[in-house]
């Protein structure tokens, strides 16, 4: 099962940083929940709207670690944004059910998004 958990999330990053929203969405449970500094979310739809925006102000995104087990895994990347955050440093842990992606955790410092989310929300 570590092939597919590994296959799945592969798949998941890969699409959701090509900005490919039907292709992200394959990979999720239909019972989803994502959690990060800035939101949250309880289904794939809340999850999965802000992608475009987000994607359009990545220019690049560098792996540094994949971690694989049955059930979950963990991704640790660097994220560089055409914004005042420049490059943010992101781990990212998946908990998988029947091969599908049913949570996300994203775990990065925000203090440097804060500003920007205001000013967006102004």
């Amino acid at each position: 099962m570590t092939a597919q958990t590994r296959e799945t999330v592969q798949a998941y990053h890969r699409a959701r940083f090509d900005g490919d929203v039907t292709a992200a969405a394959a990979e999720l449970a239909g019972t989803f929940t994502f959690r990060s500094p800035l939101i949250e979310s309880a289904d794939t739809r809340g999850h999965l709207d802000g992608l475009a925006a987000f994607v359009g102000i990545v220019t690049g995104v560098d792996l540094i670690s994949e971690l694989y087990g049955e059930t979950e895994a963990t991704l640790v990347y660097d994220v560089h944004t055409a914004t005042p955050v420049g490059t943010q440093h992101t781990a990212e842990h998946f908990r998988l059910r029947d091969g599908k992606i049913e949570a996300i955790t994203l775990i990065f410092d925000a203090t440097r998004w804060h500003p920007l989310m205001a000013a967006v929300q102004r």
